[in-house]
């Protein structure tokens, strides 16, 4: 058996198996982690416990003096009161598998089914101890069920047995009531007569930590062992949410094409009429601003920096949801869901700055090499600060969430040196070139997108705008269909980040991403039309700005979830939840904000080829 943590949802903070006065063995040996795992503040590390196959254990004392009771200094009481208090869990695994407590509950169904079936559902991990009134339980009794399964073998052979599944009772029993001998063995009381074991904060406490082992056989297959532990949340609300997404998306999808396809026909035709008609028609709608639509706006390297880190964004969220999809990413590997995302966002730089170069070129500019240090740093950066600041925080606490500072040099080396510019000179004169910088290289060199009509030399004056078409109303009304679609699936990915849940529905994410994909791209070439329509052709950052409307909501609803379902009260983990909220809603906007861009540019781009323009 290995210790992985301590975890709490109330507080947000992993703190590794020893920072509590356990039993240790005679040497402690962490398991090598890979990057996941360091960010996940998990520390594998061995304990104690004698687990051998198929053997029961009556009653077992864990630390080797059956005699001498343990003594908890009133330091090492008030630290083991105080995460009792937090609602701590610990986690164990054997054979990789978590550890997880059986709760029975009946469901609220007719009386008379209720006697008969009770309904189960698994905790990860086993609480700490408890709290009644102001006296705090330590629960020192573990009672571990390990299920096993018989594999099919030869007549002659041994059979061959698999760890299927691994619960725990825990208890917690008064050293009275715990009679050891000199062989370590203990003697467990009678359920009804026996006391809970008390941790006084205020003084020293005696106490015997002791386990006992039950083994039994199961039909569960190896293979499907993972089962148990992710059948724990209502697949129906996830099956009902996903097709009332899908219709209505699709139902607002086919009336906003229909709309827009016989309304585009209709200008399209009129402005295409004859010569005679069109000089005693006036020109109006989308088809006066064609000497100013392709303009380019204020900021051309920000913005193509911005629509770069999305590019980035995109490919490595498309291709991480598609692999775990394919099963390639289970909750069994811990950690390889975060380690896959880093190293992909690090080689998706080339893509990124590929398109940042090639639509920096198409808005006329010219300083290549600061663009690229731009792309390659402002996203980043941000998330780097943000990361850095709540790190130190974290480190404070003496939290095993904490990075150390290595593995911050790695990720610097990771980040740094293949995807942020490194600023070394080669013989050539040229930057030397990282991931980022090689595509915005390419990018830059390659023939800027062709916009069909040519730019006027003077500008436009814009007529006054509608309420409707102020900025702030269009993100409202552009971010309702989006996050309408995924918000279900909003509330299973935020309980496995903040309680400690396993996320595995990747065939349903990969679903929603599409949705999300096919509404952003429909909203974003509607609110261009109107705003074309509106004679108003500075659409570049607007676009950008209202596509990515939906990240505001993710914000609102981030706060509802911390209100109504995180039991959070103190500062430290209340910044944590808001710090890693910001970073979330920041790139869900630069992902959707990206996806309306071009969408609406290549709409921008076909509608103006399709009008004959002098």
């Amino acid at each position: 058996l290995q210790a992985v943590k301590l975890t709490s949802s109330r507080t947000q903070l992993p703190y590794e198996y020893y920072s509590l006065p356990f039993c240790q063995p005679t040497k402690i040996t962490y398991k090598a982690e890979n990057l996941g795992e360091v960010l996940r503040g998990d520390r594998i590390v061995n304990t104690p416990f004698q687990v051998s196959m198929n053997m029961e254990k009556k009653c077992e004392v864990l630390c080797n003096f059956p005699n001498k009771p343990v003594v908890l200094t009133v330091e090492q009481s008030k630290l083991i009161a105080e995460r009792i208090r937090e609602d701590y869990y610990v986690h164990l695994i054997a054979d990789n598998l978590p550890v997880a407590t059986r709760l029975e509950f009946y469901s609220n169904r007719e009386e008379e089914e209720k006697k008969k079936e009770k309904d189960v559902q698994f905790e990860h991990g086993y609480r700490l101890g408890f709290m009644d009134g102001n006296k705090f339980y330590l629960h020192n009794h573990l009672s571990f069920i390990l299920y096993y399964h018989r594999e099919d073998v030869e007549e002659n052979q041994e059979p061959t047995y698999r760890v299927v599944r691994f619960e725990v009772i825990p208890q917690s029993i008064k050293l009275e009531d715990l009679k050891a001998d000199e062989k370590s063995m203990c003697t467990l009381p009678e359920a009804t007569g026996s006391a809970p074991q008390e941790i006084d904060p205020s003084k020293e406490n005696q106490l015997l930590f002791t386990y006992s082992v039950h083994w039994e056989e199961s039909d569960i297959k190896w293979a499907s062992r993972w089962d148990t532990y992710l059948t724990m949340s209502d697949v129906q609300i996830h099956w009902f949410s996903i097709i009332n997404s899908v219709v209505v998306v699709f139902f607002l999808s086919g009336i906003l094409s229909m709309i827009i396809i016989r309304t585009l026909r209709k200008d399209i035709a009129n402005y295409n009429k004859e010569d005679d008609i069109e000089d005693t028609m006036e020109e109006s709608g989308w088809k006066l601003v064609h000497g100013d639509v392709f303009r380019p706006p204020q900021y051309p390297m920000i913005l193509s920096s911005l629509l770069g880190s999305g590019i980035q964004l995109f490919c490595m969220i498309l291709i991480v949801i598609f692999v775990a999809m394919l099963g390639m990413l289970s909750p069994s590997s811990r950690g390889a869901l975060m380690t896959t995302a880093c190293f992909l966002f690090m080689f998706m730089g080339v893509f990124g700055g590929f398109f940042a170069g090639r639509l920096y070129r198409t808005l006329k500019g010219h300083r290549w090499k600061k663009g690229a240090f731009c792309t390659a740093t402002l996203y980043p950066g941000v998330v780097f600060g943000i990361c850095f600041v709540l790190n130190c925080f974290i480190w404070g606490k003496h939290s095993s969430g904490a990075v150390a500072f290595s593995v911050w040099v790695l990720m610097q080396w990771v980040t740094g040196g293949l995807v942020w510019p490194v600023t070394s000179v080669s013989r050539g004169g040229e930057p030397s070139a990282p991931l980022v910088y090689l595509g915005y290289y390419f990018g830059f060199r390659k023939q800027p997108y062709d916009n069909p009509v040519r730019t006027n030399q003077i500008p436009r004056q814009i007529p006054e705008q509608r309420w409707y078409m102020n900025k702030f109303v269009g993100i409202l009304m552009a971010g309702i269909l989006p996050f309408g679609a995924m918000f279900i699936e909003l509330f299973f990915i935020f309980s496995a980040i903040w309680e400690n849940q396993f996320y595995y529905l990747f065939g349903f994410l990969f679903l929603v991403f599409i949705i999300l994909v096919v509404s952003c791209s429909q909203i974003s070439i509607v609110m261009v039309y109107f705003q074309l329509c509106a004679e108003d052709y500075r659409w570049w950052w607007r676009t950008f700005l209202v596509s990515g409307g939906s990240a505001f909501y993710v914000l609102i609803y981030a706060i509802f979830y911390f209100v109504n379902k995180l039991d959070i009260v103190e500062f430290i983990p209340s910044l944590l939840y808001f710090g890693y909220t910001a970073l979330m809603v920041l790139s869900f906007w630069l992902l959707t904000g990206t996806i309306g861009f071009y969408a609406a540019y290549m709409f921008v781009r076909k509608i103006y080829a399709a009008v004959k323009i002098d």
